[in-house]
């Protein structure tokens, strides 16, 4: 008769092996040689005259060879075999920024440009900072914000624009007719640029596709707009922490709306024009 304890196999449960997951031995990849406890990054996987082997590499540099084995690593303490990678991987594209542009590894920031763009409030940085920041820093742009445009002309003859000194201002609303439209009329110039968006806010910006909602809804006019869009949308009245939610769901220009992109876009070519 067959043993119930044992079933088929009659070696006792506590003595049978394990399955152990197989690993590819991938660049990089952090794991300890079970036996000696040294730990460090796979470096490369060669085939050897004794076998495949792998080259860790330690912290410190320090070098060591180990034969690829069952059960002969540790990985996040777990115990794994690591096994030869699939073979190289293939060509990729280009990395891109989050604005899209062609990114350029380890290209360090350039020093600011005495040109400026200034955008109305924090949050508007912060979008901006988010998708284009790696393309401002290589061009030597910087931003600032204004809370606020209603003292643009002063803020402006303050700046004192000119040759080599070009000033973008993004505005939030600019529609004809608006007070802003009317401001931003009164500094445009050969050295001065003002755009805007059509969104009440710079959260409408953002896709309400990217946020997780159907879309961002309206408010009465004599209603605080920000506050009404987070009782509107079920969310606490805390505003902090809606811009915190909708700005983490920004990972690139695809997460914002066109009429946006191509006014940062503008600025910054207007901006950098003519300079090297």
């Amino acid at each position: 008769m067959r043993s119930r304890e044992y079933g088929p196999d009659l070696t006792p449960p506590w003595k049978r092996g394990v399955p152990v997951p197989e690993v590819p031995a991938e660049r990089d990849l952090v794991v300890e040689e079970a036996a000696t406890g040294f730990c460090g990054a796979v470096l490369r996987c060669e085939k050897t005259a004794e076998g495949f082997t792998v080259t860790l590499e330690d912290r410190r540099g320090k070098l060591r060879v180990f034969p690829l084995v069952p059960r002969g690593f540790l990985l996040d303490g777990r115990v794994v075999t690591l096994v030869r990678p699939a073979g190289p991987a293939p060509a990729t594209a280009p990395g891109r920024t989050a604005s899209g542009s062609v990114a350029v590894p380890g290209a360090r920031a350039r020093v600011a440009r005495e040109s400026r763009i200034y955008v109305e409030g924090r949050h508007d940085a912060e979008l901006v900072e988010r998708v284009w920041g790696d393309d401002l820093r290589i061009e030597g742009v910087v931003v600032e914000y204004l809370e606020g445009i209603d003292d643009l002309p002063a803020i402006v003859a303050d700046f004192a624009p000119g040759e080599g000194r070009r000033l973008g201002v993004l505005v939030d609303h600019l529609l004809p007719g608006t007070k802003e439209h009317r401001i931003a009329a009164r500094v445009t110039g050969d050295a001065v640029l003002v755009v805007g968006h059509p969104f009440i806010d710079i959260w409408q910006a953002v896709k309400p596709s990217s946020v997780g909602i159907a879309g961002w809804p309206d408010v009465p006019y004599e209603e605080e707009w920000k506050q009404g869009i987070c009782r509107r949308l079920g969310w606490p009245v805390d505003t902090p922490a809606a811009w915190k939610r909708i700005l983490a769901s920004v990972n690139s220009f695809k997460d914002l709306e066109p009429a946006l992109l191509g006014r940062v876009e503008e600025l910054i070519d207007f901006v950098t024009a003519g300079q090297e």
